[in-house]
């Protein structure tokens, strides 16, 4: 079995959802960013993702944009985001890793020799914004090759034909996006989401995240207790920021950061108690 495989049969046994932070590789900087990245098992991630650092993003709002602009600008490149795993990886053999982003990095890096280097620095996945499952074909076979998953999104939009094609060849788990719009712009209605994740369940045996709007741990609580798991990004990648813009220190940032993600994870552990 896969390390995501493995992490949702694990939560599944324990009747636990997942909580899922996001962070930026790089943001805002190298050494912050793996501190962090290590920090993150410790406090309860139970998977990780990680995004590839670009210059012009999809589906993200501005405040992630600016975590892609401070990495880019600290160096970033698509080979340090696989050395960043693989520093990673000294330490934790067991916390899977998706990366997140658009393909356009991948793409100018080659495919085929990227997912190669990505299997072996350590990562299980990939969540591509700008890759729809008509297209996705490019990555998804050589990613496939090297055991690696492709993880698709689910919209409010998706009605069931859409579905069908999104779950054809879907594998690790499903992202179901909350709302329309990009990330960190609308709180999230747990009312509808429930009722969709409730729907993807008579589809697919795949396990079913949310994210985009989850900014608080009352709001991750309320949808770890129906879905699989919950995605907080925006809120963390803001109080990275809040801490780069008070001129905290890089143990003190590590820290913050650690503990507000502590309880995002504590609220989702305990959301089926």
């Amino acid at each position: 079995m896969s390390r995501i495989s493995t992490r949702f049969a694990e939560l599944k046994a324990a009747h636990r959802s997942a909580f899922v932070p996001f962070i930026t590789a790089g943001d805002p900087d190298f050494e912050t960013a793996l501190a962090l990245l290590t920090e993150l098992p410790k406090v309860g991630a139970d998977l990780i993702e990680l995004g590839i650092p670009f210059s012009d993003p999809m589906a993200d709002g501005p405040v992630n944009q600016a975590s892609y602009l401070r990495a880019l600008a600290s160096g970033m490149t698509l080979s340090k985001v696989l050395d960043l795993v693989r520093k990673f990886r000294k330490s934790d053999t067991k916390t899977p890793i998706v990366l997140m982003g658009s393909y356009n990095p991948i793409h100018a890096y080659g495919t085929a020799r990227f997912t190669k280097d990505a299997a072996e620095a350590g990562i299980d996945g990939f969540l591509i914004v700008d890759l729809p499952p008509e297209e996705d074909e490019v990555l998804r076979v050589p990613a496939t090759s090297h055991g690696l998953d492709v993880v698709r999104f689910v919209t409010p939009t998706s009605d069931d034909a859409r579905l069908k094609t999104v779950l054809d060849g879907a594998s690790g788990y499903l992202y179901y996006v909350s709302m329309a719009g990009v990330t960190g712009t609308k709180a999230i209605e747990s009312g509808d989401v429930e009722s969709a994740i409730a729907h993807l369940r008579t589809r697919t045996n795949l396990p079913c995240t949310v994210g985009f709007g989850i900014r608080t741990p009352e709001q991750a609580a309320g949808i770890a207790r129906f879905a699989d798991g919950a995605v907080v990004g925006t809120a963390i990648v803001s109080r990275i920021f809040e801490n780069i813009n008070a001129r905290t220190k890089r143990a003190a940032l590590v820290s913050d950061v650690a503990a507000f993600c502590k309880t995002l994870a504590d609220a989702v552990h305990a959301a089926r108690s």
